[in-house]
């Protein structure tokens, strides 16, 4: 996150607390789309007194404050990334789970020039593509996220 833990929750007038900053923080440096109970892990590894419930509500507040977005990416698991990173899409592989985020001007373009067609501007877009491996063999094992361009 672009802005520091405190000057982001003050500018939202919420109360600065230690499960806060902490959820942020490893939420700002995730590679990958955490659900709540892998939040959970890391945030114990950190602060071990933390509970899920806080994890929870505190994962609630971020997403309803617009801090982080929530994705469930096929599995009905939310998975939730920072809202302050640049727009980019997401290329879900149906057989490993992992997820490559991408980014496309052309894509983009052609959505606008759709939405215009049928007389209407774009206001917020989530592309989520569902893939499997033309390759099985180049297929990764890895479940983190990969940014590609």
């Amino acid at each position: 996150m672009s802005d520091s833990v405190e000057e982001i929750c003050r500018a939202l007038g919420l109360r600065v607390t230690g499960p806060r900053r902490v959820i942020m923080q490893i939420l700002a440096e995730a590679t990958d789309h955490p659900d709540t109970v892998e939040l959970h892990r890391r945030v114990t590894q950190i602060d071990p007194s933390v509970a899920l419930a806080t994890v929870y509500r505190t994962v609630k507040l971020l997403e309803d404050k617009k801090i982080i977005e929530r994705h469930t990416f096929g599995d009905g698991r939310a998975r939730y990334e920072s809202a302050d990173h640049a727009h980019h899409d997401h290329l879900i592989d149906v057989e490993t789970g992992d997820i490559i985020e991408f980014h496309s001007d052309e894509i983009e373009r052609l959505q606008e020039e759709i939405a215009r067609k049928h007389g209407y501007k774009i206001v917020s877009h989530k592309l989520e593509i569902f893939v499997a491996p033309l390759d099985k063999q180049a297929k990764s094992t890895s479940r983190k996220a990969r940014k590609t361009s």
